[in-house]
């Protein structure tokens, strides 16, 4: 079996290693496998592997058309033609698409081309912009247009940023394209998400779960001085981390909340804060230097906060589940979806106090580290979790024959 991923980024980003990890499972089972990408640079794939679509020139004059005239995903043209030629080189028997946006690829072309070639497509949404007018999420703006038909978008300052609104242009354009293919199967990597997908454009196409999986030979429990480096010896860690924070990740939640604890307790951030100054009475490190010095953070802590106002399925909880730290999140989006009362708590409440209060309950019940670790284990093993991708390809292949 012949696949081909598209996805902005390989190796690069979660949605880029989720891409390599596929990459690899399917390698392993003896299929052959190529990843057509548009940014940034590759590690860990064979150079035979992978097909580059355009240029940085290409990026950039994509990205400031987009900002300009809000029709993210119509540039690219020429990268687009060229990659639709060396699709056709390949011919794979799956296509596997992933983030369509990025600046980097023109999904008129892409998708005539699909709709003549009549291969089986699989579209893993990472987020929410293949069937809205303009953004990637929504939630944090309570926005319902996009089940209907999106117009007037209060989102166009936001990614991806333009100084106008084509929201309603876009969202008839997408839906004509993404729905004239035959043979095509969504899936996602929450129920949240599909529950959404099934009010969408998207609704006469069957629908799948696979959770991402996190690699556990990486992130498990571990050993480290990270509490004597930081003199921790005796505190009570907070963690939070994500890539970027942004208000919308809830960044500002846990500052307020630094305000509310006593001197026991230290509030650790991992990820870059743009433009927000780290109150002196909590430890930021922008950036850590590898996968495993996170996994020693994670250990080190005492309970992982994951605030965020809108996600999909973030792989921060399951990382912080797998080196045996509890987790408390809000109910947004599918965040809550990989914790259950043995292994961490949902808040209802998205407030500040509502976690301070969670925190409380759960060193109350004294939740043990090996549960969360279990939990982890059980349900985000990477291999297992793309082994499913593996299993539906050969089932969409057998329908075909």
């Amino acid at each position: 079996m012949k696949v081909l991923q598209i996805n902005s980024f390989c190796s690069v980003g979660s949605t880029g290693k989720i891409a390599v990890d596929l990459h690899d499972i399917l390698k392993q089972n003896g299929h052959d496998c190529k990843i057509a990408y548009g940014r940034e640079s590759v590690s860990g794939v064979d150079p035979g592997d992978v097909i580059k679509i355009g240029d940085k020139f290409n990026i950039y004059t994509d990205a400031l058309m987009t900002r300009l005239t809000d029709r993210a995903g119509f540039y690219s043209r020429r990268a687009t033609e060229e990659l639709i030629e060396k699709i056709k080189r390949y011919d794979p028997d799956i296509i596997q698409l992933h983030n369509l946006h990025g600046y980097y690829i023109n999904i008129e072309i892409l998708f005539e081309y699909l709709k003549k070639a009549k291969k089986p497509v699989v579209w893993l949404l990472h987020d929410c912009w293949s069937f809205t007018g303009h953004c990637a999420h929504f939630e944090y703006a309570g926005c319902d247009k996009w089940i209907k038909g999106c117009e007037k978008c209060s989102q166009s300052g936001f990614y991806p940023k333009s100084y106008v609104d084509s929201s309603q242009k876009n969202y008839e354009l997408k839906k004509r394209l993404f729905t004239s293919i035959e043979n095509m199967t969504i899936v996602t990597p929450s129920k949240w998400l599909a529950e959404l997908v099934k009010q969408s454009f998207f609704a006469k196409y069957p629908v799948d779960v696979i959770y991402n999986g996190i690699d556990l030979e990486v992130f498990k429990p571990r050993q480290s001085d990270f509490r004597k480096k930081y003199g921790l010896e005796n505190k009570k860690i907070i963690l939070g981390v994500a890539s970027i924070w942004t208000e919308r990740k809830g960044l500002s939640d846990l500052i307020d909340l630094s305000k509310k604890l006593d001197e026991s307790y230290k509030i650790v951030i991992v990820g870059k804060a743009k433009k927000v100054k780290i109150p002196t009475n909590m430890i930021y490190i922008e950036r850590t230097k590898s996968q495993e010095e996170l996994a020693e953070i994670y250990s080190a802590a005492d309970v992982f906060i994951n605030p965020t106002f809108e996600d999909n399925f973030p792989s921060v909880n399951i990382e912080a589940l797998a080196c045996g730290t509890p987790v408390i999140t809000y109910r947004t989006g599918g965040s809550p979806e990989a914790v259950d009362e043995i292994c961490g708590a949902v808040t209802d409440e998205r407030t500040p106090e509502s976690i301070l209060n969670t925190i409380k309950m759960l060193e109350k019940k004294r939740l043990r580290s090996d549960d969360c670790v279990m939990r982890a284990a059980s349900e985000y093993d990477k291999t297992r979790k793309y082994m499913e991708y593996v299993s539906l390809y050969e089932k969409i292949q057998v329908k075909q024959q």
